[in-house]
């Protein structure tokens, strides 16, 4: 157990370099991985951290205990909204459900299981792969608390599962199964129990061994697509592949190819 010198607690997010793969964890498994301030500060700080170091390619969030994560602790939340709302992102961080400021240039792998409530599937939802346990149960409750999902929900999940199935879960609040969260699409792959973040770390590891400038590319073209339109995209396709073709990976993969070998990229 890691402790803080400064304060004498465990902090709330563990943070483990696996190669080139980030493992980031909500680590407050006696409150069911609740996040409060807290958490979430330090849930940012991990996603600056993957952002900037430039051996690491992939991120992977779990969640430590038998709970993916029950969503806000209100309790210490609720009294630091301010008049322009919640401020979670200290120097040094990224918002982690990717709503402002500057957006994470590196892919991320969720693995989930058992409750997985409000900012747990917004945090799927800025994710790029979910893999969850067969019991894992989703919600987006914050109807049911008077709030509204501030974390990306209302405009990720509409995008990513269609118009009727994103208001059938977030305007009544209602739970859905592992099994639904797939057929709607915000899961990719449903695991055995217990499974979740093997998988994840196995799906992490492949990404990462891809060539990173690449991958980061792939995930930006995207992205720009769903943000600005297919136009946007498309204009950047051809400059994109230039840069690529002109960096050192693009001649290792070349050789790759031509020897039948499997390529050791270095992201540059």
């Amino acid at each position: 157990m890691t402790v803080d010198p400064t304060t004498g607690e465990r902090p709330r997010v563990s943070v483990e370099r696996d190669g080139h793969v980030l493992v980031i964890g909500l680590d407050r498994p006696e409150k069911r991985n609740a996040a409060d301030l807290r958490m979430l500060r330090e849930l940012s700080l991990a996603y600056g951290l993957l952002d900037r170091d430039p051996d690491l390619r992939v991120g992977l969030l779990v969640g430590h205990g038998d709970h993916f994560t029950a969503g806000l602790d209100l309790a210490d939340v609720a009294p630091a909204v301010g008049d322009t709302g919640l401020d979670v992102v200290p120097e040094g961080g990224l918002h982690p459900w990717q709503v402002d400021g500057r957006q994470l240039t590196k892919p991320v792998v969720a693995a989930v299981q058992g409750t997985c409530l409000t900012l747990g599937v917004e945090l799927a939802l800025a994710s790029d792969v979910v893999i969850a346990e067969a019991g894992t149960r989703f919600g987006q409750i914050e109807v049911g608390r008077a709030i509204l999902p501030f974390g990306g929900a209302t405009l990720r999940l509409p995008r990513r599962v269609g118009w009727g199935d994103a208001m059938r879960w977030m305007l009544t609040g209602d739970l859905f199964d592992a099994e639904e969260a797939r057929r709607i699409g915000l899961v990719q792959e449903v695991v055995p129990e217990g499974e979740a973040r093997t998988r994840g770390l196995e799906l992490a590891r492949r990404i990462a061994a891809q060539a990173p400038l690449a991958v980061q590319a792939t995930l930006a073209n995207a992205r720009l697509a769903v943000r600005e339109g297919d136009a946007a995209a498309e204009a950047e396709l051809q400059p994109e592949l230039v840069r690529l073709m002109r960096t050192d990976d693009a001649r290792r993969g070349m050789e790759a190819f031509l020897s039948r070998t499997q390529a050791e990229f270095e992201g540059r």
